[in-house]
C-alpha cells in the first residue's frame, strides 16, 4: 500500500486540490495564525501556501516526495527552490478562502518552472514565478527523469 492510499486519504479525494484548466487549485483557508496583528496575512505565509500548491500538484500528477527521497527514479532527487520572483499585489485577511493556482510553465534539464497565484475570488493577492532545481541526495543537480518529465506533461495536458 503506498501513501496515497491509505484509507484515510481515500475519504478526502478533494485534499491535495483539483485540476482545472487554469492548472492545479489548492483551496485554503486564512487563520489566526497565517496573519499578523493586523489581522493581514504575513508575507512569509504566502510562501508556505504556494510550497503547498506545488507539493499537492505533483502529487496529483503521481509524483510523490517520500517516493523521490528512496530513489524510486533511478537514484534520490529532491526539489530546491532556485529563484523566485514575487509579487504582492493586494492584502488577505483572517478567514478568507483563497485558492493557490499552480501551473508547470515547462519541465527541462535540472528544473521546473512554475507559475503561481494566491487567489481571493477572481482577484489575483500573489503572483509568484518560481524556478525549482532537481538535485541528488549529495546536493548536486541532476536531471529529470524522462518518466517524471511524462508524468508532469500528461498531466498538464490532462489539466487543459
Amino acid at each position: 500500500m503506498t501513501r496515497t492510499d491509505r484509507p484515510q486519504e481515500a475519504n478526502w479525494p478533494d485534499l491535495a486540490g483539483r485540476r482545472e484548466a487554469r492548472g492545479h487549485v489548492l483551496p485554503v483557508r486564512v487563520y489566526y495564525e497565517d496573519t499578523d496583528f493586523t489581522g493581514v496575512v504575513y508575507h512569509a505565509t504566502y510562501l508556505r501556501f504556494i510550497e503547498r500548491g506545488r507539493s499537492d500538484m505533483l502529487r496529483l500528477a503521481g509524483v510523490h516526495h517520500h517516493e523521490l527521497q528512496q530513489g524510486a527514479h533511478g537514484g534520490a532527487l529532491a526539489f530546491a527552490v532556485r529563484r523566485m520572483e514575487i509579487d504582492f499585489l493586494a492584502p488577505a485577511r483572517i478567514d478568507d478562502l483563497l485558492e493557490v493556482v499552480t501551473r508547470l510553465d515547462s519541465a527541462r534539464g535540472a528544473r521546473l518552472c512554475l507559475s503561481q497565484e494566491v487567489r481571493r475570488g477572481d482577484e489575483v493577492l500573489f503572483r509568484a514565478s518560481v524556478t525549482v532545481a532537481v538535485i541528488s541526495a549529495e546536493g548536486r543537480p541532476r536531471r529529470l527523469p524522462e518518466a517524471l518529465i511524462a508524468l508532469l506533461e500528461s498531466d498538464t495536458q490532462a489539466a487543459s
